[in-house]
């Protein structure tokens, strides 16, 4: 057999079953199909003890009797397929928060309020809480590749939209157009789970799941950056102005179209090789076993998966709320100081890649999903209490450093909570356990930015800033109530270790 770390084109022994044999084998080391509750109501075996050295045994069984092994490999064509997801993804998160940033440029520019503004963040986070259950069916019904090239497409078709909205009187036009990257952007943020399970191995699922979300991030990054320099604040030249967005626009725009076209070349629905034992384990269950329906029922009575999207959702709230109000807060306390706003947003991204990375590392080396999930969200907490409370000191260097610890613990929670998901549900859909995710993070936003945004313009931006903090106190409670039970991490390990004593014996 290939081993897991080995390209798709490696030379070794085949080891590859004949399907008649390796279907009964996989269903049966797996305990449950997809949709289907599991024998022992829906827990996967724990990792040592007992009942793993049965399963085993019992695996190794029907090893013999099918006389062969899955061949697992690796294709040259994952680290493609994360590129061209990660840009696209970039793309969306950089049309969400261009708005944002340049709220007081915006609302001058279309003759809106700043609430009319803040609703073209809020958008993205309304139309996804209705559009994720058929967003997620589509995934598993006609799979990765079509869910790709939909949001890669009605990202472009937006950005397009976009161009055509530039004059004072056609708020609801440019309302429209981001409602299309916000439809588009339904079919982008549940994919990083599914990439990275379907395409990487075991030792790599983690940061392929990392670097997916940090496209999304470096776009959000790329969207504090970019538009101050591009659309400096000029009110007495509203023609220089429509020019100067014109750029933004158009540029996007262009960008958007190739992405959609390198989706359609490089995406393709899996590898010809499950990269790793728990893929091979879902690739043969037949598909007429799963049920959508049954796989959504089996999640929410799943409790730590329960408690996972309640604090997943508090956190990424906070996050969207932070990023959309960022402007704002800087603004009331360092007037005229746009361009250093959409710098402080930077910094904050920049330093949540960092951290998105190196959280991804660590769980690829040590599985510890609870123990570095709940130290990251404690560590979210005290950074954003750091934040609120040097945010007035009238030091921009001191708020660019806070912002910057505040990013690199909020930000990098992102992936941390997606591979969790995956591990305690499986082997439920990736895209479903992500996609109700990041239902659950729209719904705070949305609440979290409503309310944030009207106590920082009837108090100020610590009122705000506290009551967020509230809230993630709370989440810090339910991760450390979550029990983390890694069955596709058990999954993995068992059958590699059944591996090893196969070839012991047959020697």
């Amino acid at each position: 057999m290939v081993e897991d770390g080995g390209e798709e084109e490696a030379e070794g022994e085949s080891g590859e079953m004949p399907a008649a044999a390796a279907v009964p084998r996989l269903q049966r080391c797996n305990g449950f199909l997809p949709g289907k509750e599991a024998e022992d109501g829906g827990r996967a075996a724990p990792a040592g003890g007992g009942e793993r050295a049965a399963a085993e045994t019992e695996a190794e069984a029907m090893l013999s009797a099918g006389g062969g092994r899955v061949e697992t490999r690796l294709s040259r064509r994952r680290l493609a397929v994360l590129a061209v997801f990660s840009c696209y993804s970039l793309v969306n998160a950089f049309q969400w928060i261009q708005y944002s940033i340049l709220s007081n440029v915006f609302a001058g520019f279309y003759g809106v309020s700043f609430t009319q503004i803040d609703w073209l963040s809020m958008v993205y986070m309304v139309a996804y809480v209705p559009l994720i259950l058929p967003a997620t069916w589509l995934l598993d019904a006609r799979g990765l590749r079509l869910t790709a090239l939909l949001g890669a497409g009605l990202n472009g078709l937006g950005a397009w939209l976009k161009c055509a909205s530039l004059a004072p009187d056609r708020y609801p036009l440019t309302l429209a157009a981001q409602a299309v990257c916000a439809v588009a952007q339904v079919f982008i943020l549940g994919l990083p789970s599914r990439i990275a399970s379907v395409w990487f191995g075991p030792t790599e699922v983690s940061t392929a799941c990392a670097v997916a979300v940090l496209g999304n991030q470096l776009g959000t990054a790329i969207g504090f950056l970019l538009p101050p320099v591009l659309v400096p604040n000029t009110p007495n030249d509203i023609d220089l102005m429509a020019h100067n967005i014109s750029i933004m626009f158009y540029g996007t725009a262009i960008v958007s179209t190739l992405l959609f076209f390198l989706t359609g070349v490089v995406f393709e629905e899996k590898p010809k090789y499950p990269p790793s034992h728990s893929q091979a384990v879902l690739q043969t269950v037949p598909p007429e076993d799963y049920s959508y329906k049954q796989s959504i029922i089996n999640l929410f009575k799943n409790i730590p998966f329960v408690l996972l999207l309640i604090s997943y959702g508090i956190m990424t709230g906070v996050f969207y709320s932070v990023s959309t109000l960022l402007n704002q807060m800087i603004v009331t306390h360092y007037e005229g100081e746009e361009v250093n706003a959409g710098r402080i947003g930077l910094t904050l991204v920049v330093a949540g890649m960092v951290g998105s990375i190196i959280c991804g590392l660590w769980l690829d080396y040590t599985k510890t999903y609870k123990q570095t999930t709940l130290i990251v969200y404690i560590l979210s907490f005290i950074g954003l209490l750091v934040f609120t409370f040097t945010l007035d000191l009238g030091y921009l260097i001191v708020v660019f450093v806070t912002g910057g610890v505040l990013g690199f613990f909020m930000t990098g929670y992102l992936p941390l909570g997606f591979e969790f998901a995956v591990e305690i549900t499986y082997p439920e859909s990736e895209g479903t356990s992500s996609g109700l995710l990041n239902a659950s993070a729209q719904i705070f936003g949305i609440v979290f930015t409503l309310v944030q945004g009207k106590l920082t313009t009837n108090y100020s931006p610590r009122a705000g800033n506290l009551f967020l903090c509230a809230w993630i106190f709370v989440g810090i409670i339910l991760t450390a109530l979550i029990k983390s039970d890694l069955r596709r991490h058990n999954v993995n390990s068992g059958i590699m270790n059944l591996d090893v004593k196969a070839v012991s014996g047959d020697s």
